[in-house]
This record gives structure tokens, C-alpha cells and sequence, in this order.
């Protein structure tokens, strides 16, 4: 492998167990509030704007992945299917966005909400925080601690996703999300944010699935809702009868 090739990976390798060791009490924190909205019976929502939305994708209908949770979807915000492609990006910075999206889900008090936001700095996640907030939901927000400090909010407040969670998950990622360089190179390359922050959801959710496992043993409620492979024998009928005990509270299916 070339030097570059190597770099890429101890890069992300060396994050992965950074963030495996700095945020082990964070992850737990956040897992006990999936499983308990799992339980609960609540809903739970994951949002993320351009390629912060691929982790929040990551947990929602998938093999080995918990039934109840569903994508935030706001068109032209979810990866960079919309065109012009910076359509995505000037759409995080309108204010009041946000709270009409949220305004028009199911989402309600009691509820509970992923937010990934790599600098946590723009006008849509720090809104969409704050509203879910204000309207009783928990918010787990996703971001770079790295940020604040060393860029600017563009939110009116000042303020950043950090301020308006109820547990932080730090990927604690570079500014520019790039890990490497090259003097052929006029900026840095490699990132490894979505690697990180998909690890950190998948944590959150192994956690959770391990509670509710345990709970489950101990006569303390049912068997985690987890969606089977559509690839192996059974998969497809064992994922629809899922589906259908829960379809009060999944809302990516008609």
C-alpha cells in the first residue's frame, strides 16, 4: 500500500479508538435513552443535512438495526441527491426550516431525536435542536467539539448544536475533516467523519439493543425489535410482521 493508503487508515483507526475511549460514558448515556424510548414505546428520529445524513441513514431499516427508528427527511437536505448539489448546503442556512419540518412530523414530547452535525455550526441543526427541545423531545446531538472555538455559529444566537442537546456525542474530528496532505495538494483530504460518526450511532444502538436484551431476560419487557438480513431465509416475513407491531411509530413504510 502506498504511504497515503496507510495513513488513511491509522487515521481512522486511531480515531475510532479515540472516540471509543473518550466517549464510552456519552455513548452509554445516549443508548439508555434510545432503550428506554424503544420501550416506551416512542418515537425516535435521525437527522443529518448532505453527508452527515449517511450515519443517520446507517440505523434506519437495516439488518441488525432497531425497527422503530426513522430518517428526518427534509427534501433537498438528505445526502447530495438534490440538484444543483449546493442546493443542500444553502438550505441548511434558512432559518425556520427547521421547525416548519419538524411541525409536520409525528414527533411529540416524550420523543426522542439523533442530530449529526459534523461542525454543528449552521442555521438547520441548531434550530431543529432547540425546537425539539422546546417541544419536550430529547435530542442526542452528533458533532465535532472541535469546532466550536474555531469557527463562527451562523446562527443569529451564536449558539451550536452542543448547546441544545441532552447528551453530545463528540467524533471529535478535525476542522476540515481531513487527515491528510500532500505538497501536490492545495488542501487537506481523507476524511473520516462519516466512518466515525456511523461508528458512534452503531455504538449507541449496540448499547441500546444490549439493555433491552438484558431487560428482556429478566422479565422486564420483549425481546428488542431488530430487523433480520431480506437475504436470508425468513428475513422478509420476519421484518413484516415487525413492521407491523409496530407501525404506530415508523413512518417509512405506506
Amino acid at each position: 500500500m502506498s504511504d497515503l493508503v496507510e495513513q488513511y487508515f491509522d487515521a481512522a483507526v486511531s480515531h475510532l479508538q479515540r472516540v471509543r475511549t473518550e466517549e464510552a460514558g456519552n455513548i452509554e448515556r445516549a443508548a439508555r435513552l434510545l432503550a428506554d424510548a424503544v420501550a416506551e414505546g416512542r418515537r425516535i428520529f435521525a437527522f443529518g443535512a448532505g453527508h452527515s445524513s449517511l450515519a443517520a441513514q446507517d440505523v434506519v431499516y437495516r439488518a441488525g438495526g432497531l425497527v422503530p427508528i426513522n430518517l428526518l427527511n427534509v427534501p433537498g437536505m438528505t445526502g447530495v441527491n438534490v440538484m444543483p448539489a449546493p442546493l443542500g448546503s444553502a438550505l441548511e442556512r434558512v432559518s425556520g426550516l427547521a421547525t416548519a419540518t419538524l411541525d409536520l412530523t409525528p414527533a411529540r414530547s416524550g420523543d426522542l431525536l439523533f442530530l449529526i452535525s459534523l461542525s454543528g455550526r449552521q442555521t438547520m441543526p441548531v434550530e431543529l435542536a432547540a425546537h425539539a427541545r422546546s417541544r419536550g423531545l430529547h435530542v442526542v446531538g452528533v458533532t465535532s467539539l472541535a469546532y466550536p472555538g474555531q469557527v463562527t455559529s451562523q446562527h443569529p444566537s451564536g449558539t451550536f448544536l452542543k448547546d441544545h442537546c441532552d447528551v453530545v456525542l463528540d467524533s471529535k474530528v478535525a476542522v476540515g475533516d481531513g487527515e491528510l496532505s500532500h505538497p501536490g495538494a492545495e488542501t487537506s483530504f481523507g476524511p473520516v467523519s462519516t466512518i466515525v460518526t456511523s461508528a458512534l450511532m452503531q455504538a449507541v444502538v449496540a448499547s441500546a439493543v444490549g439493555t433491552l436484551a438484558e431487560r428482556a431476560l429478566a422479565g422486564e419487557g420483549g425481546a428488542p425489535p431488530l430487523f433480520r438480513s431480506g437475504n436470508v431465509d425468513g428475513g422478509t416475513d420476519w421484518n413484516a410482521k415487525l413492521m407491523a407491531d409496530n407501525a404506530n411509530r415508523i413512518f417509512y413504510t405506506f
